[in-house]
């Protein structure tokens, strides 16, 4: 090996150590809590051509949080589709009196406590005194903390007897307490007038009431702006707002709006268009809790160290031979300018890609951060340009794909689209929080924290080019770049082997066949350029002909119909569902649930290193754990939400359950004794 080598060894293995290091004293995350826990609960018999009250009772665990029918700038309220015997039918839902929420620059309405959701249910004159029928709910609401959002669902059935005509009305002490939390109607109707972006109204309120720390919730959108500040004053009968009026606001309409007072109780009142009367004495309004920009800059920070350390996990082991060129190349030709190339095309590739998972999710989809390599197309797609990247780095042809000789920067940018599209699918220390929160935002800030998250990754790179006293830690360009250059083909030979694997574990025997023989096709190609480049012959054409393999192979696996083959555990772990969570945790045995997937690296790495290793296992025998695995390496709607219950974007999750006791959220990275110790109680 050339002398000149060595340095750039030496040097690449004590950065290399340094961030490890660093890795491993913020590796383990806090457990966050997990949702709502919902009921349906009957008050009593009910009298033919009677009315019965329904409660859908929601118990939110600490630090989570319920919504408003609206649910003001985020989030969503309670959706339910009901399954009533015929001739039965349920009426208008009745909320409770909501608070005031600010996270971010959002003004949300929320319950932080336990409330009931009220829904009159009729029963038809003919119904049978005696019988007792069943009722269905299937509802679908949203839990939330100040950074993370999980949409959950449930399916309740109750029993609704018919009494005899004559018996007395159902009473129940626990619905008089829920209905003592809806507001009270106001049978006098308040008014509201329009002023250019102010919005003043007036609620009538009765003389000498009582009446602080107020705050208005308008009952539907286009009416007042939720963040905008509310300001309040005693009129004689009158208790006059003034906030901001929403773009959509149109005078003349009548608007419904529910005005909360200091001690939680509230009034219900139809707002129409009128005369407001001055304002008169004012009087302090609610504050709302939370917390303003601090909070989203606090995520911007955890989102950016989340990707600088991105660039030492595991996951992401197989694109540094990439960026080792790539630093190679800054000391040689403008490190500026590469410094800034690279770091452009990161930034797109993430942006790109939160653009696209915040737009599936908008349109009803579950999906997660790594969404992308769940699915056949993508899998194909990574196999034929890992197997093109290792020909190249070995010298067959000289077109620097993605890693190109390009003055104007082109090949360091593309290097970075590379290096961010494979490593994004693992989420490190810090990142789970931010992405977690990243899906509840609206999408300007969510974009920033996706953002933050590249410029995190890129900036090892940005320091190495801008900062000289770092750069001339790097050995001067020579001889021996060719020769790293030759040896760096070694893991990326070993990342197309990889992707093999992954193929066959996505769709099995068919997608695998479809890859090989593409990826096949395609360096056929390749050697064809290499071979005319060197005679100094045109080469486009087989360049351009192996692009159109490529994308006619990807465009044919995402197309096919893939069953992937199954899963040998060591541990003889059961299949994540939420009923056999429930039923091991019930068990009173310890529970080790551990989320994965096939193309993540890291997953693979604790596996073979912590998890399937007899030290464990027995330890494991030993204790009666029950070991619950969730396989998310395709695309999987209920270990998403799990996921996002537990604060985490992606995998790996590992979750320990001791009897009796909420679920532990453990680090990212595992070993024997820690896995053995939990076992044995240590």
């Amino acid at each position: 090996m050339p002398r000149a080598f060595n340095p750039a060894f030496r040097y690449s293995r004590t950065i290399a150590a340094l961030l490890l290091a660093i890795l491993a004293a913020f590796a383990a995350l806090p457990a966050l809590a997990n949702n709502i826990e919902t009921r349906l609960v009957v008050e009593g018999p009910v009298a033919p051509g009677g009315t019965v009250t329904l409660a859908i009772a929601q118990q939110p665990k600490p630090t989570w949080h319920g919504y408003w029918l609206n649910p003001g700038d985020a989030g969503f309220g309670m959706d339910t589709i009901w399954t009533l015997p015929e001739g039965w039918s349920v009426g208008r839902a009745e909320y409770p009196v909501p608070e005031p929420l600010v996270i971010g620059n959002l003004m949300n309405h929320v319950y932080e406590g336990p409330y009931a959701i009220l829904v009159p249910l009729t029963v038809p004159a003919d119904a049978k005194a005696g019988e007792t029928m069943q009722i269905g709910l299937e509802a679908n609401w949203l839990a939330c903390t100040d950074e993370i959002c999980v949409p959950e669902k449930g399916t309740f059935t109750a029993q609704v007897t018919v009494a005899d005509a004559d018996s007395e009305p159902p009473y129940d002490p626990q619905f008089d307490e829920w209905r003592a939390h809806l507001p009270a109607p106001l049978a006098e109707k308040g008014r509201y007038a329009l002023n250019g972006e102010t919005l003043r109204i007036a609620v009538p309120v009765a003389p000498g009431a009582d009446v602080t720390s107020p705050h208005l919730f308008p009952a539907a959108d286009g009416f007042a702006k939720y963040i905008a500040p509310q300001s309040f004053s005693r009129n004689g009968n009158w208790l006059i707002v003034e906030t901001g009026a929403d773009d959509g606001a149109a005078s003349g309409e009548p608007y419904d709006a529910v005005l909360r007072l200091g001690d939680g109780t509230g009034l219900a009142v139809t707002l129409e268009a009128g005369d407001v009367p001055a304002a008169g004495e004012p009087i302090a309004g609610l504050p709302a809790s939370g917390g303003a920009l601090p909070g989203l800059a606090w995520l911007l920070v955890l989102a950016f160290a989340g990707g600088v350390i991105l660039n030492v996990m595991p996951c992401v082991f197989p694109i540094l031979s990439l960026k080792a060129i790539s630093l190679a190349k800054a000391n040689e030709q403008g490190a500026h300018k590469d410094a800034l190339a690279y770091t452009a095309g990161v930034m797109v590739a993430v942006l790109l890609l939160g653009a696209v998972l915040l737009g599936l999710r908008a349109a009803g989809e579950e999906v997660g951060w790594a969404f992308q390599l769940q699915e056949p197309a993508t899998i194909v797609l990574l196999l034929i340009l890992a197997c093109a990247i290792t020909a190249n780095l070995a010298g067959l042809f000289e077109m620097m794909l993605p890693i190109g000789r390009s003055s104007h920067g082109s090949g360091a940018f593309l290097t970075g689209l590379l290096a961010a599209f494979v490593a994004t699918p693992c989420t490190g220390p810090f990142m789970a929080a931010a992405m977690g929160a990243a899906l509840l935002l609206p999408v300007p800030d969510a974009l920033l924290l996706f953002a933050a998250l590249g410029l995190g990754l890129a900036f090892p790179f940005l320091l190495i080019g801008f900062v000289p006293s770092i750069r001339r830690l790097l050995p001067k360009p020579g001889a021996w770049m060719n020769t790293f250059r030759r040896i760096m083909a070694v893991p990326m030979g070993l990342t197309a082997l990889a992707l093999v694997w992954l193929t066959w574990r996505i769709g099995g025997e068919a997608l695998l066949a479809l890859g090989l023989v593409a990826t096949a096709l395609v360096l056929m190609l390749l050697f064809e350029t290499g071979r005319r480049q060197k005679l100094g012959l045109y080469a486009k054409g087989a360049v351009l002909a192996a692009f159109a393999l490529a994308l006619v192979a990807t465009a044919i696996a995402a197309s096919m119909q893939t069953d992937a083959p199954a899963v040998e555990d060591e541990l003889g772990a059961t299949e994540y569902s939420e009923a056999a969570l429930a039923e091991a945790r019930a068990s009173g045995k310890p529970v080790f649930a551990y989320f994965t997937a096939d193309w993540c690296v890291t997953c693979k790495v604790n596996e073979a290193t912590a998890i399937n290793r007899e030290d464990t296992k027995l330890a494991f025998e030993k204790a009666g754990v029950v070991v619950i695995r969730g396989d998310w390496t395709r695309r999987d709607a209920t270990i998403t939400r799990y996921l996002e219950s537990q604060g985490a974007a992606g995998v790996p999750l590992y979750v320990w359950y001791a009897p009796g006791r909420d679920g532990e959220v453990l680090p990212q990275i595992l070993t024997v004794d820690a896995l053995t110790s939990l076992a044995s109680g240590d």
